[in-house]
């Protein structure tokens, strides 16, 4: 989920990240980090807001693995809302399934709507992390809890030159706030039991396996689906992501928290 005027994720990017993810997939890890993320939480029956849902994979699962009784995919981005609608209607879970577009800033959600609010890999576009957990508080019900994966840096303060340069190859509107800053947004909403796990070690490795494979086994197919020169820039930017992975200052999270209620 981005906030820029025109769509950062087009169809060349669904394209080349699914490749790379998964069908239906635009962050890493694929079904088995969702997993992880919701956890020991029971979403049977449950109502679910998908926060950046991308092209729909992952609000698929959550209905499909978990059981949740339904779930809202939500996007700024008219290019995967569509492809999450058209993955919806070709699945047997289309009841349970709805997709909606809408502007960034507030939530277009009543009070109290979900029994959960999830997010894999968005919050990140998001410039200010106050409004958002502000919003996500405003739309879970009363002892509702917010799950979440998260691309977060090490550190408050000046990013390092590694750092600068892979948010300028990457191309992105990246906001990306330190584990910190997390924790007090989330506080000064009103969460409590707020857990912060981090996942560099994994993705670390995980991210490395991703490059060999762009530039072994997936090169020549992907080179087709999306282009060479789409192909090569993207190695280059894997290869500058993978210098602040090592360093640690590129931190995917996993996050947790409660709003207090029944």
């Amino acid at each position: 989920m981005t906030t820029g005027a025109g769509p950062e994720y087009d169809d060349t990017a669904i394209r080349f990240l699914e490749a790379l993810w998964g069908e239906g997939y635009l962050s890493p890890g694929g079904s088995e980090e969702v997993d992880r993320v919701v956890e020991g939480l029971h979403l049977e029956a449950k109502h679910i807001l998908d926060i950046g849902c991308g092209a729909g994979g992952i609000t698929l699962h959550l209905v499909r693995r978990h059981g949740a009784g339904r779930v809202t995919g939500y996007d700024v981005e008219a290019p995967v809302i569509l492809a999450a609608r058209q993955r919806a209607s070709r699945s047997d879970m289309a009841d349970r399934l709805d997709f909606v577009l809408g502007a960034p800033g507030a939530l277009p959600f009543v009070d109290a709507q979900f029994d959960m609010v999830f997010s894999k890999d968005a919050i990140l576009h998001v410039p200010d992390k106050d409004a958002l957990f502000t919003e996500v508080f405003r739309v879970l019900k009363p002892g509702g809890v917010f799950a979440a994966s998260d691309w977060l840096i090490g550190h408050d303060g000046q990013p390092s030159a590694e750092m600068i340069a892979y948010v300028a190859a990457e191309g992105l509107s990246f906001s990306m706030a330190s584990p910190a800053r997390y924790r007090l947004a989330m506080e000064r909403a009103g969460f409590t039991d707020i857990s912060i796990s981090d996942r560099n070690g994994w993705y670390r490795t995980a991210a490395r396996a991703e490059l060999d494979r762009l530039k072994g086994p997936l090169y020549g197919s992907v080179c087709a689906a999306v282009g060479k020169e789409y192909v090569d820039k993207n190695i280059r930017t894997w290869e500058a992501m993978q210098k602040v992975l090592d360093s640690g200052e590129h931190r995917p999270t996993h996050l947790r928290a409660w709003k207090p209620g029944r």
